[in-house]
C-alpha cells in the first residue's frame, strides 16, 4: 500500500510515536510494522493504529502496537530461525516475525488463521490449530516460542519444544486479568524455566491459560 495513502501515514505515525520511542530499534521490526496493513488484522470498525489493545472476542485481544513491537524485538534478539507463536490471535505479530525473516508456526485454538489476514499477508507462515496450552510439538524444536499474551505461569511442557539454548518470551500476569504484569524471557534450567529478563507491562490474561477455579464447599 502506498505510503502517501491514509493507512500508510497512520502506520508511519504509529511507528514514530508508539514504537520507536519505546526502545524498539530492531530495523526488521520497524520495517515490518511500517509495511504490514494492521487494519487488516484488526476487528471490523476498530481504530487499527490506536495505542490500545483491540478486542477480538472471547477475551482475546490484538496487542497494542508498542507491546507487539517489544515482544517481536525480544523474539528476534538472537536471530532465531524457527519460531512458534502460541495464541497468535489475528496473526499480526506472527506476520511481523515472518517479515523479519523467521520461519514461523502460528498456533490458534481454531482455524481462524486459515482465512484471515495472516493467510493473505504472510502465506509463508505455517498455520496450525489445537489446544494453546499444549504448544505444537509436531514442528519442534523451536529457537524461540512466543506466548502472545499474559499467562499466570509458563507451562513446563514448553521446555521440550525448545531447541538447545532456545528461549520462551511471554508476559507473566499480575494479580488481575487486566493488571500490570512482567514481560519475560525464559530459558530451561534444571527442569524449570529461569527468567533472564523482566520488564513491566500491561496485558490481559489469555483465557486458555487461566487457572481452573478452585472447588469450594
Amino acid at each position: 500500500m502506498a505510503e502517501h495513502t491514509a493507512p500508510g501515514i497512520a502506520r508511519k505515525h504509529m511507528v514514530e510515536s508508539q514504537v520507536r520511542p519505546n526502545h524498539v530499534r530492531d530495523p526488521r521490526v520497524i520495517a515490518a510494522m511500517r509495511a504490514l496493513p494492521r487494519e487488516d488484522f484488526a476487528p471490523p470498525g476498530a481504530i487499527a493504529y490506536a495505542d490500545a489493545d483491540l478486542p477480538l472476542g472471547e477475551g482475546r485481544f490484538l496487542l497494542a502496537p508498542m507491546l507487539a513491537a517489544q515482544l517481536a524485538q525480544l523474539v528476534l534478539e538472537r536471530d532465531p530461525s524457527r519460531v512458534l507463536v502460541v495464541a497468535a490471535g489475528s496473526g499480526y505479530v506472527a506476520a511481523v516475525l515472518a517479515a523479519s525473516g523467521a520461519d514461523v508456526t502460528a498456533l490458534e485454538a481454531d482455524a481462524r488463521l486459515d482465512t484471515g489476514a495472516l493467510a493473505t499477508h504472510a502465506p509463508e507462515v505455517t498455520r496450525v490449530s489445537g489446544p494453546l496450552h499444549a504448544g505444537w510439538p509436531a514442528n519442534a524444536p523451536y529457537d524461540a516460542i512466543l506466548i502472545e499474551g499474559a499467562v499466570p505461569a509458563i507451562p513446563e511442557l514448553f521446555q521440550g519444544q525448545l531447541a538447545p539454548e532456545g528461549r520462551l518470551i511471554t508476559i507473566l500476569a499480575g494479580a488481575n486479568s487486566a493488571g500490570l504484569g512482567r514481560m519475560v524471557v525464559a530459558q530451561p534450567s534444571g527442569g524449570a524455566f529461569s527468567l533472564v529478563r523482566t520488564q513491566d507491562c500491561s496485558a490481559r490474561l489469555l483465557p486458555a491459560f487461566s487457572p481452573a477455579p478452585a472447588f469450594t464447599f
